[in-house]
């Protein structure tokens, strides 16, 4: 493979952007930060002219796959009436009407710009209707860029993550104000014990509870088994609002989200990514008991560029595609066909990896654990060989994220699937 051209490209970059990038997760492509020209259905194609069957999907956004017909005539049509109206709009109406009909919590919503504000407005909204100051998250999970969830996503070691029942939270960057690190209490996740416990000392200072409803930022770990349903019923006895951070789940678990696929109704959800094919929207979503504060103008959430005339056309081509194609059936099927293989060919060739997701989206990772339940079991993840089989499939034209993180798309078909099976062996066999 030839990456001269986007080596070029980068050095240039870096003259003017910092680190060459405008995203900190775009420095650590393989086998740097490289560029691309276009993208169509399940590829993408960099400077150089190499193609390659993407399961990277802009890291989750392209549930349609790459330029979308439908998606990108709507934008385009919907542009030429205007850019931005600072006001209301039909489509804006519209789009909210069908968010209404398919999430089960979404009575009220807001629209903004992308997850991590969406993030800020629901904590806002929780801590305005409860009285309290906290909110109660989960080791590893990601919830934004923002001063007061920048903790608790990576450890210098295991050893100093503390106990379970008072781990550390270490920053995530330099430049955090200390005073961030109260805003939160953290737990291992999946450990309905330990949340009910701390729930029942700590409650009167609890506004909220967040959490992925499967942990996609650190491995792909599905929630145990009443794990959701106790968070739930915790929450309700103690008046906390129960988040869902649906940013990766929202529109790929499910139309509804992972609150649809698991049967549980949180208070208050936050979609963004695949929500509108790449195109930056987010929404906050919630029950109208606690969304009223909102209405009521007792809380203040704003933006210049929120709901603009594109982003909204996206988002509501979208969902229709989605719920007139309805893909989900075929996308589960095609990702656990390819985790199946990619197991097979583990066990071929003895390597001690770890497959583990729904389908729609899933993680690969080099462990001799036959599971795991917690940001506590990935740090048991080989990482080094896990970039030497991100590297050996993107030598050989498969994209993934750099994490082992793998996203199926209604562009992907059984041939791409079959391929992936196919280049995937001949990476384990030659690691």
């Amino acid at each position: 493979m030839n990456y001269s051209r986007s080596f070029q490209l980068l050095e240039r970059a870096k003259k003017v952007l910092a680190g060459g990038v405008s995203s900190e997760f775009r420095k650590f492509g393989y086998p740097h930060a490289l560029f691309y020209t276009h993208g169509q259905g399940s590829r993408i194609y960099d400077a150089d002219g190499n193609e390659y069957l993407d399961f990277t999907l802009s890291q989750g956004p392209l549930i349609l796959g790459h330029s979308h017909p439908q998606v990108l005539n709507a934008v385009t049509g919907y542009s030429e009436t205007g850019q931005l109206f600072a006001g209301q709009h039909i489509r804006e109406l519209l789009l909210a009407e069908k968010l209404n009909q398919i999430i089960p919590s979404a009575e009220l919503m807001r629209f903004c710009l992308d997850g991590s504000e969406a993030v800020q407005t629901a904590f806002r909204v929780a801590r305005a209707v409860t009285g309290r100051k906290k909110f109660l998250r989960f080791e590893g999970h990601y919830h934004g860029w923002l001063d007061n969830v920048a903790w608790g996503i990576s450890t210098p070691s295991a050893e100093q993550l503390g106990s379970r029942e008072a781990p550390a939270a270490f920053p995530w960057s330099e430049g955090l104000p200390e005073h961030c690190g109260e805003d939160f209490i953290i737990l291992p996740w999946n450990d309905p014990a330990l949340v009910k416990e701390t729930l029942s000392k700590r409650y009167n200072e609890i506004a909220a509870v967040i959490t992925e409803p499967v942990m996609c930022n650190n491995g792909c770990i599905p929630p145990g088994e009443g794990f959701l349903q106790a968070l739930r019923q915790l929450c309700d006895q103690y008046g906390i609002a129960l988040i869902f951070d649906e940013v990766i789940t929202g529109f790929r678990t499910a139309l509804g989200g992972a609150q649809q696929y698991y049967g549980i109704t949180p208070d208050i959800s936050v979609f963004a990514k695949a929500m509108a094919s790449g195109y930056p929207i987010s929404a906050v979503v919630g029950r109208r008991s606690w969304m009223r504060v909102l209405e009521e103008s007792k809380v203040i959430q704003a933006g210049t560029m929120n709901s603009t005339n594109a982003t909204v056309a996206a988002a509501l081509t979208t969902i229709e595609v989605l719920e007139a194609g309805n893909p989900y059936s075929r996308m589960y099927d095609h990702g656990q066909k390819l985790m199946a293989g990619i197991r097979d060919a583990a066990k071929r060739y003895n390597r001690n990896l770890l497959v583990q997701g729904l389908g729609p989206m899933f993680h690969t990772g080099f462990t001799d654990l036959k599971t795991v339940k917690d940001y506590r079991d990935t740090l048991s993840y080989d990482r080094v060989k896990l970039g030497k089989f991100v590297a050996g499939l993107h030598d050989k034209n498969i994209r993934i994220i750099g994490r082992g993180l793998w996203y199926i798309s209604a562009a992907h078909t059984e041939a791409d699937i079959d391929t992936a099976i196919e280049t995937v062996s001949q990476v384990l066999r030659d690691l």
